[in-house]
């Protein structure tokens, strides 16, 4: 997870850059647009630094859960970060739009295009792979940054291959197509960061894999109070089993254990808490209850 940081932080560096030379030349306002949202990429993957390097700090006495929902507070910051330059963009888009001007050094523009994209490739692979090792969500927001970027990128490319052929008024069209998916793209990264700092359950799929795995076990007659959540790349899971009341407190503990071992070989690093319920309290528990 930190070399995935460090890696987007050199690319969207590298990209700045030259996007800023290629702007200077060209002018062009499409150009602005993916200048704008490289910059706020290489601050979003600042805060992504700081925050993972927080989030895999380990659980102390004032953080007993762990510090994974720093992640969350960073998606929080990339998203106002996000809003922020899709806003600005509108708003150039439109006066570019009203007042159309040529475009210069087009070509150097075309090649920084194809530069970004290249190097944008290479980091969403480099990223991919981290996701499928830890789900972090830091990394993911900023993945779908840069999937983001690809099409910014590309759409900038054939605005810039049309202003060649005369038609500069598709160069505001794109900037303003650009600011309305980067606006899109924030709403996205905050409903995810909200969903994990309000402790949201896991997928539907997860939880009933859970339970198609506590249900296989030849000792339990049943379970309820199944509830899930995740923090940084940790889930918990608590639920309650329901067990023969002649079963010795020896027995009990030993037939948890198996469960919680068989729910963390699916579920790595998932922390499962299992509380023991007997039979018959759990029979005049539903009798009150109905």
């Amino acid at each position: 997870m930190r070399w995935a940081t460090y890696a987007s932080v050199s690319v969207a560096t590298c990209l700045i850059g030259a996007k800023l030379l290629a702007w200077s030349l060209s002018g062009s306002v499409s150009l602005l647009a993916t200048l704008v949202d490289s910059g706020l990429d290489a601050l979003a993957s600042l805060i992504n630094l700081f925050a993972v390097h927080h989030a895999l700090s380990p659980a102390d006495e004032e953080h007993r859960f762990g510090h994974g929902k720093a992640e969350a507070l960073a998606g929080l910051g990339q998203a106002s970060l996000i809003l922020a330059s899709g806003c600005f963009l509108l708003y150039e888009a439109v006066g570019r739009l009203l007042a159309p001007e040529p475009i210069a050094a087009v070509a150097a523009g075309m090649w920084v295009m194809v530069l970004s994209i290249g190097l944008t490739l290479a980091l969403l692979r480099f990223q991919r792979h981290v996701i499928a090792r830890t789900g972090s969500t830091a990394i993911q927001a900023d993945a779908l940054h840069y999937r983001t970027d690809l099409l910014v990128n590309g759409s900038v490319l054939l605005a810039l291959v049309l202003a060649t052929w005369g038609w500069v008024g598709f160069d505001a069209l794109f900037a303003l197509a650009i600011g309305a998916y980067i606006l899109y793209s924030a709403w996205d990264i905050l409903r995810r960061a909200a969903d994990h700092l309000m402790d949201r359950e896991l997928p539907d799929e997860d939880r009933a894999k859970i339970e198609a795995l506590v249900a296989q076990h030849p000792a339990i007659h049943g379970f309820h109070d199944l509830r899930t959540r995740s923090s940084g790349t940790a889930s918990f899971i608590q639920l309650h089993i329901e067990l023969e009341d002649e079963l010795s407190l020896l027995q009990a503990h030993q037939i948890s254990v198996e469960i919680e071992q068989i729910i963390e070989q699916a579920f790595p690093g998932a922390e499962v808490l299992i509380h023991l319920d007997p039979l018959s309290v759990v029979d005049v528990e539903r009798r009150q209850t109905f």
